[in-house]
């Protein structure tokens, strides 16, 4: 088969592999659409690689071809997206439910092959299947919808709270429909780029703050939230919600930091000044693994309670061309929504 294999540090090639056989509780996938995961880019425009040569990708969708003989969940025509976790299952965390906290957990796409290739193995309860209703290019979009429902699980969200969401990027505008969906009363979406504000708004956003603007804090119309949702992983925007969240509020950190954070003394006093809980967020996984985000997924992209459309999609980008593809993010400020990898062409 063809896969897009890392070898090095910008040496992303698209060549000829073997194609490989599912064991007795696995299934062979052939891919369809795979997401470039923000965490992809270091791997391939840094040194973020576990090891080389890998083939990458986790965020995908595709249809089971072949079934080990032990499978019993799935079934040859199944259409199925991938939940890229593989815990060890014996591990105090496992046990727990915890099986992103694993202790020696292997990871689709980082750890082991992924999905930047035309076929994949994948154990069978990682196949996460979907209603025919649902495009493949919708099911390329589960893992990151889990992790935006993940995140807000981590704060027990009660319906009728005001809430921030910072950053406008996929997992934003995830966690803002899954807000929605639950009941938030008032939905505050901050970002620097325009254009993803007035996304922001479409999806349902109450208000939309540009906080590139000077004083862009005396535009809130509500100006300390009950939570905080931090989606971006950048410097300014995590310091930002120690400012906006309400004395007694909750704070998420969703996004992955990419350089090293200070705090000076009164920033950091807000903590103990307000009193607020401050939490992070793992992957998407809970009990009965791979749990209620992955279940609740389905069900509300099925039901199109969860919108997913072309405005979300950056460009569809061919397997072949998939080098190609992780050179445009190294212009800052060119990639603006998702980048599909078309594993069939």
């Amino acid at each position: 088969m063809k896969a897009g294999v890392l070898h090095a540090r910008e040496n992303l090639v698209y060549e000829e592999v073997e194609l490989p056989a599912p064991g007795p509780k696995d299934v062979l996938v052939k891919v369809k659409y795979t997401g470039i995961c923000g965490s992809d880019i270091p791997r391939v425009n840094g040194n973020a690689a576990h090891n080389y040569p890998i083939i990458l990708g986790h965020e995908f969708s595709g249809e089971v071809v072949e079934i080990g003989e032990k499978v019993e969940s799935l079934q040859v025509g199944d259409r199925v997206a991938g939940a890229p976790l593989i815990p060890c299952m014996e591990c105090e965390q496992c046990k727990n439910g915890d099986y992103a906290l694993c202790e020696t957990y292997s990871f689709i796409g980082s750890r082991r092959s992924g999905s930047f290739a035309e076929y994949i193995v994948i154990p069978e309860e990682n196949g996460i299947r979907f209603d025919s209703s649902i495009s493949y290019k919708k099911g390329a979009f589960f893992e990151p919808i889990t992790v935006a429902l993940h995140g807000i699980n981590r704060l027990d969200f009660q319906a009728g709270s005001s809430v921030a969401i910072l950053g406008a990027g996929n997992i934003g505008f995830f966690a803002l429909q899954w807000l929605k969906i639950l009941g938030a009363r008032h939905i505050t979406v901050f970002d620097i780029s325009e254009e993803r504000l007035e996304l922001a708004k479409r999806f349902g956003a109450d208000e939309c703050i540009n906080s590139s603007q000077e004083n862009f804090l005396d535009l809130l119309t509500e100006k300390h939230f009950d939570y905080v949702y931090e989606t971006a992983g950048n410097t300014v925007t995590i310091k930002l919600t120690f400012e906006l969240v309400k004395k007694k509020g909750k704070v998420c950190l969703i996004g992955t930091p990419t350089r090293e954070l200070t705090f000076s003394i009164d920033e950091w006093e807000n903590i103990n000044r307000k009193e607020f809980s401050l939490t992070g967020s793992w992957m998407s996984y809970s009990e009965d693994f791979p749990g209620e985000e992955w279940k609740k997924a389905s069900q509300y992209i099925e039901s199109g309670d969860i919108q997913i459309d072309d405005s979300l999609v950056y460009k569809i980008v061919p397997l072949s061309e998939i080098a190609e593809a992780f050179k445009m993010y190294k212009t800052p400020g060119t990639v603006k929504g998702k980048i599909l990898i078309d594993s069939e062409k």
